[in-house]
């Protein structure tokens, strides 16, 4: 848990909460936080022990502690976006979450939905800036209209986003967003609802859990809505039940495609024909008790220490 994004704070908080669903399930249990160049396993009483990177192992006075597994709980970078599971593949550990490749393009929207797009989903229509440089404010205003979304392309739990409503604000959007990548998305609103799928592996095969519309106070669900409870979450979505049942056979299907493993939440927009319009994965969802997932899985009938172990025994069989 932890990490080295803007995102660290929601990481600690899923972690914590994976940390205490695996309680009592037979599993010794440590928590390693990542900071930059600053790896500390936490034991029961809080106290830290340096991680060593040669191998992700640890000494508890004259005990050398190696593990059998990790469940990675680090949204955004390292975690999410790929360098952990390479680190992880190298030094020979299992562990939850999906692979290098699949971590790297999932993470980065514009290229993971060019490829979506290519397999036939349907994606809002986009401008990527890193291949069109030289595309004037008004040129995009043209091409998407108003209202839009400037998007990082590396980047979760909203962080960098803004709605853009009039030219004015534009430029500035741009300037967020590249704060936090220098690679930036631009997408065209898309009307509709909101919704959001997660799915596990933990069963063998691709299992879609629940569908939750989600229902902002705010303009959008950015990271104020998501985490100070500024949003109305309905699982599951009551929309018609063809409908949901596409978005869920969908969401296994993009979870299959991509190569996904472990915990993963797909979301989408529902538009006015009722066509699921993808807008991203997320291959390290939320697990805290805020989060969309953990709810998700208890509505389909699954108690998080079940879901959470069953996902560790997966990768140790």
């Amino acid at each position: 848990m932890g990490g080295y994004s803007g995102e660290y704070e929601v990481s600690i908080a899923s972690g914590n909460v994976v940390y205490r669903n695996l309680q009592n399930q037979g599993y010794e249990l440590f928590r390693v936080e990542l900071k930059r160049n600053q790896w500390e396993a936490l034991d029961d009483n809080e106290n830290r022990y340096p991680i060593n990177t040669d191998d992700f192992s640890f000494h508890l006075g004259e005990r050398h502690v190696k593990f059998d597994a990790v469940f990675n709980a680090i949204h955004g970078h390292p975690g999410e976006d790929g360098p952990l599971a390479g680190y992880f593949d190298m030094v020979g550990l299992a562990y939850t979450s999906s692979g290098q490749f699949a971590s790297a393009l999932t993470f980065n929207k514009a290229e993971c939905n060019i490829i979506l797009e290519r397999y036939g989903f349907k994606v809002p229509k986009s401008i990527f800036l890193h291949a069109e440089p030289n595309l004037t404010h008004q040129d995009i205003i043209d091409q998407l209209g108003l209202p839009c979304f400037v998007k990082p392309c590396r980047s979760g739990s909203s962080i960098g986003v803004s709605k853009v409503k009039s030219p004015e604000e534009l430029a500035p959007a741009i300037e967020k967003a590249a704060a936090v990548d220098h690679k930036i998305l631009i997408e065209a609103m898309v009307p509709g609802l909101e919704l959001a799928c997660g799915v596990s592996d933990h069963s063998g095969k691709p299992e879609s859990l629940a569908v939750t519309h989600i229902k902002p106070t705010n303009d959008f669900f950015d990271y104020e809505a998501k985490y100070s409870g500024l949003s109305e979450e309905i699982t599951p979505a009551q929309i018609p039940a063809d409908v949901y049942e596409k978005v869920m056979r969908q969401t296994e299907r993009v979870y299959q495609l991509l190569e996904l493993k472990g915990l993963a939440r797909i979301d989408y927009i529902l538009d006015e024909n009722l066509e699921p319009i993808l807008i991203e994965a997320n291959t390290v969802p939320g697990f805290s008790e805020a989060s969309l997932l953990p709810k998700q899985a208890v509505h389909a009938g699954y108690d998080l220490p079940s879901l959470f172990g069953a996902g560790i025994e997966k990768i140790l069989s």
